[in-house]
């Protein structure tokens, strides 16, 4: 590979980190790189490689949501952390129940735990709908028209959602105050996502907001939210690909991921430190500006 090959991944490592964080389209701005830095007749960035690539290097965005928050998301404690008083009213009759309260006594965060099943019922509807639905997304809506539409739709999306959130008062403001019915039309939101351009965390964060959530608890169970989403999708793509990596191609990956990551740590800094002080309104004014950028460079094309 030549040297401006390698700067390609690793302004596309800078462009996931950058934008699959802040809500204007991580895949979207992917295409968009990649379709204005062609590759063309590379033997190591194929077609092929590239889809997979544009997806898998999230992994490396995951892994820095893992790192800021670990100890909000890890659910187990030692023997010395142990509860005081039981999570249980009173011990199951039953051997294998009572000694897996016992564990859950032990050794576990139960808020924790809650957290994750809800995450869990966040992520359904985009699993139920996104598996059987991936090829054919692959194949029909991976263009810079697709995306141009989607960043002008979800840019309008923002504008109006935030002049509707300025006569509210929040009353999701705590992970705990999330229902379980909250968590499952979050997971409808996200499914949303799924069209290129329209931008996961923008989708979820939308929904949140209009179900009362506060920016700050939106932002961050999105964060949340993309850990399971986002290992699922990259371990889709990687077995669609087949495993079948040459060794540039796997220095290419790992390249791409380890430049996501530290990007991304500083990217959801500044988000969550932005929000404190400011609404989402200019990342809808910056999708709407650069989807009509992007509209009128594909109609000329």
């Amino acid at each position: 590979m030549e040297i401006l090959e390698w700067l390609k991944i690793i302004v596309l490592g800078i462009v996931e980190g950058v934008t699959e964080w802040l809500p204007i389209s991580s895949t979207g701005h992917m295409i968009l790189v990649d379709a204005l830095w062609k590759t063309e007749s590379n033997p190591v960035l194929t077609d092929e490689f590239m889809k997979m690539f544009t997806v898998v290097i999230q992994f490396g965005a995951i892994l820095a949501v893992v790192a800021l928050y670990f100890p909000k998301l890890w659910p187990f404690h030692t023997k010395a952390n142990r509860r005081r008083r039981s999570y249980f009213a009173e011990a199951s009759s039953n051997r294998a129940v009572c000694a897996l309260q016992r564990f859950c006594d032990n050794h576990c965060y139960l808020d924790k735990i809650i957290l994750w099943l809800k995450i869990a019922v966040s992520c359904l509807p985009a699993i139920l709908i996104g598996l059987p639905l991936d090829d054919w997304m692959d194949a029909h809506l991976y263009t810079p028209v697709v995306v141009a539409a989607m960043l002008i739709l979800y840019g309008v999306g923002f504008l109006l959602i935030e002049l509707y959130n300025k006569r509210r008062t929040p009353r999701i403001t705590k992970l705990s105050e999330l229902s379980w019915a909250d968590a499952a039309l979050i997971g409808v939101f996200q499914v949303l996502a799924l069209v290129p351009g329209t931008s996961r965390s923008g989708a979820t964060i939308l929904g949140g907001i209009l179900l009362g959530a506060s920016r700050g608890l939106a932002a961050e169970y999105t964060f949340f939210l993309a850990i399971p989403v986002m290992f699922g999708a990259s371990l889709l793509k990687i077995v669609k690909f087949g495993f079948a990596f040459t060794g540039t191609q796997l220095a290419v990956l790992l390249l791409g991921m380890a430049v996501a990551f530290a990007v991304s740590v500083l990217a959801i800094k500044f988000l969550m430190g932005y929000i404190k002080k400011h609404d989402f309104s200019v990342f809808g004014w910056y999708r709407i500006g650069l989807g009509v950028i992007v509209l009128l460079l594909a109609l000329l094309a």
